[in-house]
């Protein structure tokens, strides 16, 4: 019998819950060093990998000699590294303080550990609304014109990285294309410092018969009848909020309840304009998952069960994000909720594994290097409607009725 092919080490910053690191490790790599603040994440990793070396304060109190010596590698020489820097920051849900919010600011230290390392390769993830962030705010007097603009922190941090020897490849993609049983839009920059260009890969999965792809994945893939709850920890909502979402059908939302109830139970929220898709939002079997959020009891970012009137479990939440139901999660059920609702899809974790394993075994190009890009892989995905021609739709129709092909983008 031959060997085992030898496992490729990176090194993880951000690493969270470790979504992104399973999917790499999935994919033939070996995390050999992992930085983590949060406390309770930190608790995650130690109980799921006992041994594996972890420093476990702020980024900025430490540095690649530290990074080099605990994962054994030298500089130079390793091959990857990965991480997430914190979301909240540049999140459309969120305030969008970007460079304001000090967790914007840990773009830069990624920066400064890729300079201080010298890897062969980096990713590093984050969500879509780093596409528009800006570097300073408009209300700032002494900004730029080009500080202001839109979409100007990714190009800066892009630039930062050009000016330490690596080009960039953006990809901004939706996991739900690659088979993830949920729509999840992530932006991965692939770096490399040998001018070699990265190619993602186009879907493999879709809801457009056209495409002669297999079907998205549903929820019922991920927690359907012959599910196993590891952890049904649960954030349930309110009594008041489960009287109303009693009331909404499978895959319905707040447009399932009479009128006259849409405004008790809204208030003034039923008047704002927008879809309001989320409001009253009770999951479907039949559709792909919506993105795992933090906090899925929320009446505006609900993540009702689809046929139990409840929030869905920490355990459900996990399997969406496709994590294995060995991987348990420490600290309180909120902090377990955090944990899964900002980690990658370990999926696509793996999708970008692949990418890279590619990255670093293809020839370096002799000519000119290709410029840094962004490519968008189909990212915004609507896989249903709640509402058309005045009737509002729930989760009993066929997954590709008439007017999913008409809304899917």
């Amino acid at each position: 019998m031959g060997s085992s092919p030898e496992k490729v080490p990176f090194i993880s910053l951000f690493s969270g819950a470790m979504g992104l690191d399973l999917g790499l490790e999935q994919a033939g790599f070996e995390t050999r060093v992992a930085v983590e603040f949060d406390a309770d994440a930190v608790k995650t990793i130690r109980h799921n990998r006992p041994t594996l070396p972890l420093v476990d304060r702020s980024i900025e109190l430490t540095d690649g000699e530290e990074l080099l010596r605990l994962s054994g590698l030298k500089r130079g020489e390793v091959p990857l590294v990965v991480g997430g820097p914190p979301c909240q920051a540049f999140s459309v849900i969120g305030k969008r303080r970007g460079l304001e919010d000090r967790r914007g600011q840990m773009v830069y230290e990624f920066v400064r550990i890729i300079n201080e390392t010298q890897p062969r390769s980096f990713v590093m993830e984050n969500v879509r609304g780093m596409l528009s962030m800006s570097l300073r705010s408009t209300s700032d007097p002494a900004a730029t014109k080009e500080e202001v603009a839109h979409g100007s922190l990714l190009r800066d941090v892009i630039q930062k990285f050009e000016a330490i020897g690596y080009r960039v490849d953006c990809f901004v993609v939706n996991a739900v294309n690659y088979g993830a049983p949920q729509q999840r839009e992530r932006v991965i920059l692939i770096g490399n410092r040998e001018g070699k260009v990265a190619n993602f890969p186009g879907p493999t999965h879709s809801n457009r018969e056209p495409d002669g792809l297999p079907p998205f994945r549903t929820l019922e893939h991920a927690i359907g009848k012959d599910f196993v709850d590891p952890d049904p920890s649960l954030l349930n909502f309110s009594p008041r909020k489960l009287h109303y979402l009693a009331m909404v059908p499978e895959g319905g939302n707040w447009r399932s309840l009479p009128p006259e109830i849409q405004k008790e139970s809204m208030g003034k929220s039923w008047g704002l304009k927008g879809g309001r898709s989320a409001y009253w939002r009770r999951l479907s079997f039949a559709f792909p998952s919506p993105t795992v959020v933090t906090m899925p009891n929320h009446a505006s970012t609900s993540m009702c069960h689809p046929r139990e009137t409840r929030a869905i479990t920490v355990g459900e939440a996990a399997a969406i994000q496709e994590f294995p139901s060995s991987w348990s999660f420490r600290g309180t059920t909120q902090a377990k909720f955090r944990q899964v609702g900002n980690a990658v899809p370990v999926r696509l974790g793996e999708i970008v594994g692949k990418v890279v394993s590619q990255l670093l075994t293809a020839q370096a190009f002799d000519e000119v290097a290709t410029p840094s890009r962004i490519i968008h892989i189909r990212p915004h995905v609507r896989t249903r409607s709640f509402w058309k021609n005045g009737v509002a739709l729930s989760g009993d129709h066929d997954y590709y009725a008439g007017q999913l092909r008409e809304d899917a983008s």
